[in-house]
């Protein structure tokens, strides 16, 4: 059993603390949980844990209060991690998650041990214990008082503030992902020239990262323009001749975590097959929208919506095709 006397409490909780972050971290399970744990541990203890191996005697000429530590310990965690990182980004591991996580466990755990080594070597008169009394707040300066309890609720205040930001901001930035590819799953390897009814493929993909699920809507359209570049480069002028509707795709799809620490994963994918029965060169473009399908008539023209179509959609991609 371990003896309260002889390891100081608050170290001895923040390794226990980190060991129990690790694999929470590690395994990206705990959700809230894992934050709430995760912010003391990169905000806080690791300052705390050092502050605590330089001065680990009581309020003297050689040591500091409680107030002090605290205070500095925020601090101190910000320089820490930061270096740590800076640190990180010339080795191969490189900063990310994991590395971060356990070079920040190594050091709370090494530093830490350092920190109870430490505050054995001091007499048991010296050494700093918290005490949940109030006689510390006790100045003979009213001022005194006043600063002290400021400056704790101040910092309550902030780790309440980050604490709850981290649990409600949930994301950055909205967006939904919306691409084509060969069937080789190949960005340039598209089928350019065909023939009149010869049969074509692409992959579609979606992937929705817009913390919501969302009932999506492609429309296929051929489009017959020309470009009137006699004029400088910045200027050309794109005129639109026909715009034929060609298909309709709807899909329902649910928000996908978007992990930056892990490769990019397809969501909802579809082998779309299509034809031309015109001769020339087309612009193929498929529009997203997150609106109700509407409907529209195979191969009529809808030059007279083409501007106000293509501006309304969320988003949109397209292949160049010469039909012969």
């Amino acid at each position: 059993m371990i003896s309260l006397n002889r390891y100081p409490v608050e170290i001895v909780l923040f390794m226990v603390w980190s060991v129990i972050l690790l694999p929470i971290g590690l395994l990206d399970v705990g959700g809230v949980i894992r934050v709430i744990l995760g912010l003391p541990f990169i905000l806080f203890i690791p300052g705390y844990v050092l502050i605590f191996a330089l001065f680990p005697t009581r309020k003297t000429d050689r040591g500091i209060n409680l107030l002090e530590r605290v205070t500095l310990s925020f601090g101190f965690s910000l320089a820490i991690v930061s270096l740590i990182g800076f640190g990180l980004n010339y080795t191969i591991w490189g900063i990310r998650l994991e590395s971060i996580l356990l070079c920040v466990f190594v050091f709370i755990i090494a530093v830490g041990a350092i920190a109870i080594y430490q505050w054995n070597n001091v007499s048991l008169d010296e050494r700093f214990e918290i005490s949940l009394g109030l006689s510390r707040f006790k100045s003979k300066s009213k001022l005194n008082r006043i600063l002290n309890i400021s400056i704790i609720i101040s910092i309550l205040f902030a780790i309440i503030a980050i604490t709850y930001a981290s649990i409600t901001i949930t994301h950055e930035e909205k967006y939904t992902g919306f691409y084509i590819l060969s069937m080789d799953r190949n960005t340039t390897h598209y089928q350019k020239n065909l023939t009149v009814g010869e049969n074509s493929n692409v992959i579609l993909g979606i992937i929705n990262h817009e913390y919501e699920t969302i009932d999506y809507n492609i429309e296929i359209w051929l489009i017959n323009q020309s470009t009137d570049n006699t004029k400088s480069e910045n200027e050309d002028k794109t005129t639109i001749h026909n715009m034929w509707f060609i298909d309709n795709i709807s899909v329902n799809l649910k928000h996908k975590e978007l992990n930056i620490e892990k490769a990019i994963t397809t969501q909802w994918e579809h082998n779309y097959s299509f034809s031309i029965n015109r001769t020339g060169s087309f612009k193929l473009l498929f529009l997203l929208f997150t609106s109700p399908a509407e409907e529209y008539i195979v191969d009529d023209d809808y030059v007279d919506i083409a501007e106000e179509k293509i501006n309304s959609a969320y988003r949109q991609t397209h292949l160049w095709i010469k039909v012969n």
